[in-house]
């Protein structure tokens, strides 16, 4: 392993685990935290299972990081209650905290560019729009996944998975949010395309 792996390696976790530690600090509820930061632990372990047999580029490696943060953050607060969200709220006259909003772009759009990586590297489709396709079909399948396993959590736990599914009172939450993830899909498709295409001819 070479020296700049090494640094990648060592700053990608210290970020991690200083946000994580921050985080499980006096969350605003210790169940909705963890039901948050599991995801980001869960990827942390699949990017360590597989980290020498299919590494994934800079680009990739970093948005995930990013991903995990919005995640310790939601976790931390829970997604309703984000201070800096809230103060949008109050000042602009938002009616409720999108904090969660972000989360589900994100929910797509860092997905969107491990899905093109894994399909150019490992699958005949390369580059076109079939290729832009199927990544936004992947990313939209795993919103959805997503929406059944906070369904499945609210069901099982109750009234305690309220703080998880911050609904807010919002009648079309569920909708909204994969609309969001497709929207990040599609952003990041829009926007990264020659940055990661780049980053995979360097890799």
């Amino acid at each position: 392993m070479s020296t700049d792996s090494k640094g990648l390696i060592f700053s990608w976790l210290l970020i991690f685990f200083v946000v994580f530690l921050w985080s499980a600090i006096n969350p605003h509820d210790r169940f909705t935290w963890f039901l948050e930061v599991l995801p980001a632990l869960l990827g942390l372990a699949i990017l360590a299972a597989t980290y020498k047999r299919f590494r994934l580029t800079r680009l990739a490696y970093w948005l995930i990081l990013v991903h995990a943060i919005i995640l310790m953050i939601g976790g931390h607060y829970t997604y309703a209650e984000v201070p800096l969200f809230n103060w949008l709220r109050d000042t602009f006259n938002l009616g409720r905290n999108h904090y969660d909003k972000v989360g589900h772009f994100a929910q797509g759009f860092v997905p969107a560019i491990i899905a093109r990586e894994i399909l150019v590297r490992k699958s005949p489709v390369k580059h076109g729009k079939w290729l832009s396709f199927i990544v936004i079909c992947i990313c939209l399948a795993l919103s959805a996944t997503y929406e059944f396993v906070e369904w499945w959590i609210a069901e099982i736990s109750g009234t305690a998975a309220e703080a998880f599914l911050g609904t807010q009172g919002y009648v079309w939450d569920t909708q909204s949010d994969m609309f969001l993830a497709l929207l990040g899909a599609v952003s990041a498709l829009v926007t990264l395309r020659r940055a990661h295409d780049s980053s995979l001819s360097a890799h």
